[in-house]
């Protein structure tokens, strides 16, 4: 046995939601060649061999608790992938609602083992979380599926930044009794990564920060670049990191914050909440 075998997942099994496409698709290839026995939870296809596939709707609490009883357990790491674009019937089911209540069957059902971990594909659009956390923290104490989803609907708030900026604040709240249970929770806030859903938003979510990427010499992200440290926060490397979002963005928001890229200074101060 090696120090390098806390970063592998052999013998453990890694469950991915929104495992068929994008950052999810990666993040279950990634797993598969770190040594675990992945499953793979999504609406869409799913084409990667050697995987284990289970159908889910996020938006639906009946499929939600039907793909849970069909994953059994153990789960040594529960990677919370699937999410959708503003304009998505739905999106505050998928992006956030139905995350949660997989989880919480989970947790339930004594499906996630002390030195477990889970792992949320956030946003950038999700910090700045602070600022609005007393009225986040609304939803994040309702444990009913539909009530949460209404709060988002009645308040307005049914939108990929909101959604967001909830995944953000139930990782920074949650990492404390999780972790009482030997649970870690952690996510990943990419900057803009070329997927079939950036693509498809492509003005808005890849055209971000380009000037800034230009000038820096790099390219978007790849989906696997956002897998990496995704599973890093997931594997036994990452024992003592608990309760962070992690940020992505080939130092975007830094360098937007610090003034050492000021063009960026505006767009980052608006999404870390500080105007």
């Amino acid at each position: 046995m090696s120090l390098f075998d806390g970063f592998r997942f052999d013998g453990k099994r890694v469950l991915v939601v929104g495992g068929a496409t994008g950052m999810g698709a990666a993040a279950a290839e990634l797993a598969l060649d770190l040594g675990a026995e992945v499953v793979v939870m999504d609406r869409a296809e799913v084409a990667l061999d050697g995987v284990t596939a289970i159908g889910l709707d996020l938006a639906s609490q009946a499929s939600i608790d039907a793909a849970v009883d069909s994953c059994g357990g153990p789960v040594h790491a529960l990677l919370a992938c699937a999410g959708v674009a503003d304009g998505t019937p739905g999106i505050e089911r998928i992006n956030f609602v139905g995350h949660r209540h997989l989880i919480d069957r989970m947790l339930d059902a004594g499906m996630l083992p002390p030195g477990s971990a889970i792992g949320f594909i956030s946003s950038t659009a999700g910090l700045g979380w602070e600022r609005n956390l007393e009225e986040l923290n609304e939803v994040l104490d309702m444990s009913g599926f539909d009530e949460a989803a209404a709060w988002f609907v009645d308040r307005r708030k049914a939108d990929y930044f909101h959604t967001k900026q909830a995944m953000c604040a139930y990782v920074a709240t949650r990492a404390y009794p999780l972790l009482r249970r030997g649970i870690r929770v952690n996510a990943i806030c990419p900057g803009p990564t070329v997927t079939p859903l950036a693509e498809a938003n492509r003005e808005l979510w890849l055209e971000f920060g380009a000037d800034y990427r230009s000038d820096a010499g790099v390219e978007a992200s790849t989906p696997m670049e956002q897998a990496y440290p995704l599973l890093f926060l997931c594997s036994d490397a990452a024992a003592y990191v608990t309760g962070v979002t992690l940020i992505a963005d080939a130092g975007y928001m830094t360098s937007g914050l610090t003034g050492a890229y000021p063009a960026a200074t505006d767009a980052a101060n608006f999404l870390a909440g500080r105007f």
